[in-house]
């Protein structure tokens, strides 16, 4: 029996805030296949490399965020038979996550709006589809843990980590209700003994995430009647 010939990709979901928007890092593709198409940054595993380590070096050659700290997770892994025209290649996707992060030196990687990548007619591979897995980890992350701090610079307000949620899950949230929540859930955030006015009105406090990774109680999504269009 003879030994199948596959190869093994790392694709990257990297997602930000930026300008009020939740965005994803988009690779503008310019040789075939999918000549001209959008696609995830990512590549071809090395014989000697292990998969996370794959995934750090491509962030940096691929996606142009060399030294950059940011979360990074394992996604999925998709491997049908015809979702690479070349060949048979299984790919490992790695979600990652970190507040504003900076523009890219290569004109064809952009960061682009999430409601515009996954409305559009061309995507290269199945990247549309991981793309849409990613997104919906982290809305879904943000309810059970406190993965939104990590769209948050080091210190941030409440009315800052609301608009991360409010973002991300596309809805609006009650500012009294919210505040009350994320305050309320054990070790999710630390005060400091500094305030700020970036928010305008009166000086907000300003908080630094806690130790907890699990959200005790939990922050649920409200129900889609309820979301933002």
């Amino acid at each position: 029996m003879s030994v199948p010939r596959l190869a093994v990709t790392v694709d990257l979901v990297v997602l930000t805030v930026r300008e009020q928007r939740l965005c994803a890092l988009m690779w503008r593709r310019d040789r075939a296949p999918y000549d001209g198409t959008w696609s995830l940054p990512g590549g071809f595993i090395q014989l000697d490399e292990d998969l996370p380590v794959a995934a750090s070096r491509l962030m940096a050659e691929r996606a142009g965020l060399a030294d950059v700290r940011i979360h990074l997770e394992q996604l999925a892994t998709y491997g049908y038979p015809d979702r690479d025209p070349r060949q048979r290649v299984v790919s490992v996707a790695y979600l990652g996550l970190a507040p504003d992060l900076p523009a890219s030196s290569r004109a064809q990687v952009l960061w682009t709006s999430v409601d515009e990548l996954t409305t559009r007619d061309r995507a290269a591979f199945d990247h549309r589809r991981i793309l849409c897995d990613g997104v919906e980890r982290a809305r879904a992350k943000l309810e059970y843990t406190s993965l939104a701090a990590a769209f948050c610079p080091p210190e941030f307000t409440v009315a800052e980590l609301r608009r991360v949620y409010e973002i991300v899950w596309g809805t609006v949230l009650d500012p009294r209700n919210f505040h009350r929540k994320v305050t309320g859930a054990d070790g999710f955030l630390v005060p400091t003994d500094r305030t700020t006015t970036r928010d305008g009105g009166r000086p907000a406090r300003l908080y630094g995430r806690g130790a907890a990774e699990q959200l005790r109680p939990p922050m649920l999504r409200p129900p889609p009647e309820r979301r933002a269009l």
